[in-house]
């Protein structure tokens, strides 16, 4: 037969912005995946974004838990976007300054070294809040009382479960530089750092959380109680 062509099938305007990349692209278990990350389609984007700021986290942590696990065509900015339309968040943006991190050597290990602080005062309570420093994990507890003696409750609690480490980094404050607290360092075997004076960045990988947190835990404040929020925001 004269004068016929082969007529090629449009192209989804959903497909178009990923062909430059098809050469990149796999498919694994019936998910489009771009290297490691899963490519998520249009109808889901919005229930991903809403999961990414499950506990009112800012954009810079919503990008950091992306970029773990999937990936689209203006994501960064779609994160952006849906952070600045929340209105709680706007709220406390201007809360106090980061913490300056303390150019600390990166642990191989787990449990080589944990830092420590305490939150608050936020709604009448006080947090205990400890960070490792390698996989940057948290442990966040509330508090009744700030004392040596409670503590050193809670870390025995900590490392019961997780480990002995090999350093403990905190602030200057009066509890930390008891004698009791001290015999418990002693104790354990731990190395105890504390901030130097007038520098209190040494401790900043634990400061800095405590803002995070802080800031999440504000923004959902009138949703449920503050055991929840803080829940939500380590769940998240």
């Amino acid at each position: 037969m004269h004068g016929t062509s082969r007529r090629t099938s449009p192209v989804s305007p959903d497909l178009v912005t990923y062909m430059s990349r098809r050469t990149e692209l796999s498919v694994h278990a019936g998910w489009l995946l771009w290297g490691r990350w899963v490519i998520i389609p249009q109808p889901l984007k919005s229930q991903m974004l809403e999961q990414l700021h499950s506990g009112h986290n800012g954009i810079v942590r919503m990008k950091e838990i992306a970029q773990s696990y999937f990936w689209w065509l203006g994501l960064d900015s779609a994160i952006e976007e849906k952070a600045r339309a929340c209105m709680s968040c706007q709220g406390v943006r201007n809360a106090p300054q980061w913490a300056p991190l303390y150019p600390w050597d990166w642990p191989e290990n787990l449990c080589q070294c944990i830092h420590f602080d305490f939150a608050g005062t936020l709604e009448g309570s006080m947090f205990l809040v400890v960070v490792d420093a390698h996989s940057k994990w948290p442990e966040v507890s509330l508090m009744q009382s700030t004392t040596a003696e409670s503590s050193i409750q809670k870390l025995q609690g900590l490392f019961s479960r997780f480990s002995l480490p090999e350093q403990l980094v905190s602030d200057n404050g009066l509890q930390f530089a008891s004698q009791e607290f001290g015999n418990f360092m002693k104790a354990t075997g731990i190395h105890h750092i504390t901030s130097a004076p007038y520098h209190p960045s040494t401790n900043g990988l634990a400061e800095r959380f405590v803002q995070t947190m802080k800031q999440a835990l504000k923004s959902a404040r009138g949703q449920l109680s503050i055991q929840k929020r803080l829940d939500t925001f380590l769940l998240s």
